[in-house]
Parts: C-alpha cells; structure tokens; sequence
C-alpha cells in the first residue's frame, strides 16, 4: 500500500502541476494582463514628420519622386496586378514542367524515392515597376533601365522520401529588388522591329527569402542569414551583372525577318538497347537530350533511367519547326554520372 500510494503521490504531482500553471497562465491572460486595443495607424504629412522617421522612408519612395529622369508607369502596374492570377498559375506550370526532370535524375540514387512539389504558388502580390528610365541612343539601339521590386508571399514546398522518410523544404517570403538594363538591338523595319533582346543587371540585385526544414527556420541560425544573402547577390551578379550580357534572338539580324513557326514536329523516344557499360559496377544512367538544328533553344530531355542498359522511356516532345527543308532532328544519349 505504501508504494502504490508513493507511485500515485508521483504521477498526481507530475499530472498535477503543468495543468495548474496551464490554468494559471489562462487566468492571468484573462482577468489580469493588460489588454492591447489595436488602433489605426496615424496617418501625417510628409512634411510633418521628422528627420529621423524621413530618413527610414526614403529608400521605399519610387524613383519617379526622388529621379527625374525615370518615368512613372503605374498602368503597367495595374495591367500586371489584373493579369496576375492568371500569370502565377501559368508560371508555377512551367516550373513544374522544368523541373520535373531534374527531380528525376535524382529518384532512385543516394536513397531518393521521390520528389515532388507539395505548395507552389507566387502568391497573391505581383512583382511591381518603381520606375523605368529610356536611354537615347544614336545607334539603332534601344536601351531601358526598369526598376523591379517584389515583396511576395510566395510559398513553395518540395516533398522527399528518403529510405521511406519524409522530407520537406519549403520557400517563402520571397522579396527581390534589382534593376536591369534591357537593350534592344538592332532596330529593324519587321515587327516586333528588334532582332535581338539583350539584359544585363545594372546593380547587385537584393534577394530575402525564409526557408524551412522539416519545419524548422533555417534562416535563424545565428550568421547563417547574412552568409547566405551576400552568397546569393555575389553569383547572381557573377553571371549577370553589366558588362555580361544575356541575348536572347528574336529576329534574323542578317535579313531583319520574323522566324516564323510553320509546323511542330511530334517526337516518342520509346526505348534503348545494349548500351554500353559506363559505371564501374558495369551499369550506365541513360538520358536522351533532342533538339533541331539552328535552334537556339536549350534542349529537350528524357528522365534518366538509373542503373540501366536497356532503358524504355515511352516520353512525348513537341519541337517547333521554322525551316523543314533546312533543319534536322538531333538525338543525343548521355550518362548522368559523367556529365
């Protein structure tokens, strides 16, 4: 009786005692704490606040207010925020579609059984233009400097099981802020009247992001937020910042005419057989990249097929078609591990 009485004794006390702080803790919140009353932010002119608090809004006023020389251009900000719906589900499709082959190159190797998106939007909140600037060039040439800023509620979770282990990973509160320099050139007499889209950014751009793993703020870990900003603003601005040039070919410069589509070429990559040992344990991990000559577009590619010397596919392209008596359908197989 003595030890079944000490054991209740225990197990009341151990019971017992987060219940009444719990109690405590909500008597306190409901008779005794002080009450916030959420008021309506004060609302002042500019010229009625003082110097400190000025100081802290002037990098959110666009650059229309504080430059002259950049141009306000508020309907394109309306036309982006009523498309943007529409633009986000859009987008979030083609992330999707690009990014479903890389996931599959990693389904099946160091334990990965799959790979999927769980959340994927933009969120509500389009990217905004605080102001553009055009340059006057005398060469056939158009330059325009647009300032983008998007503070977005993004949200984007990626799913992997690992040896039946469920992980996540997840991105949100995507903020960017970066001014490209985007140069038409040449300017010729055929719609849309550039043959090529140039852009390049002028500043080192400012990314912010929160990211979570297995639910956990990753960001918060003391040094680690600061590292990784700099990281990402260094490399963005090794590939992209100005003199590097991204071009993208929109015309034949040579002619000035429209390379117009006249047809899609339909492509079934069924299967492969008897190919040769590339691995050390005598497999090989075949993919297959496609394309049509004189495209300037990156290449079409299958899944890999891990571990494998006679892979079947069974995948689906469409290849645009802009010269069929010129152009010529390219196949290509690669190992994943040696590229």
């Amino acid at each position: 009786m003595t030890i079944t009485g000490l054991v209740g004794g225990v197990l009341g006390f151990v019971l017992g005692l987060p219940i009444g702080l719990a109690a405590a803790y909500l008597v306190y919140l409901r008779l005794f704490a002080p009450r916030r009353r959420l008021q309506d932010p004060a609302i002042r002119p500019i010229r009625d606040l003082v110097s400190e608090t000025l100081q802290t809004i002037v990098p959110d006023i666009p650059l229309w207010v504080k430059c002259p020389d950049y141009e306000r251009v508020d309907w394109m900000n309306k036309f982006i925020f009523n498309m943007w719906p529409s633009l986000d589900k859009a987008i979030c499709k083609i992330i999707r579609s690009v990014a479903r082959p890389i996931f599959d190159q990693y389904v099946g190797k160091y334990g990965i059984e799959s790979i999927e998106f769980g959340n994927l939007t933009l969120g509500a909140l389009p990217p905004t233009l605080q102001g553009i600037k055009v340059y006057e060039m005398r060469e056939k040439e158009l330059v325009i400097e647009p300032v983008i800023r998007w503070a977005s509620i993004a949200n984007v979770t990626v799913n992997v099981k690992v040896h039946s282990f469920n992980l996540s990973a997840q991105l949100l509160d995507l903020h960017i802020l970066l001014t490209p320099r985007v140069t038409l050139k040449p300017l010729v007499p055929s719609f849309p009247c550039f043959a090529n889209l140039c852009v390049s950014l002028v500043e080192k751009p400012h990314v912010d992001f929160g990211f979570k793993l297995l639910g956990g703020d990753v960001m918060a870990i003391p040094g680690l937020y600061r590292f990784v900003q700099e990281q990402i603003a260094k490399q963005i601005a090794i590939l992209y910042h100005w003199p590097k040039v991204i071009e993208i070919p929109i015309l034949d410069g040579a002619s000035g005419a429209t390379k117009k589509p006249v047809g899609i070429l339909h492509v079934k990559v069924i299967r492969a057989m008897n190919l040769p040992k590339m691995d050390l344990l005598g497999k090989s991990d075949p993919y297959v990249k496609l394309r049509l000559s004189g495209e300037r577009l990156p290449s079409k590619k299958t899944s890999v097929k891990m571990s494998n010397l006679n892979p079947e596919w069974n995948e689906h392209f469409r290849l645009v078609v802009k010269d069929p008596d010129t152009q010529v359908l390219e196949l290509q197989m690669f190992d994943w591990e040696k590229v």
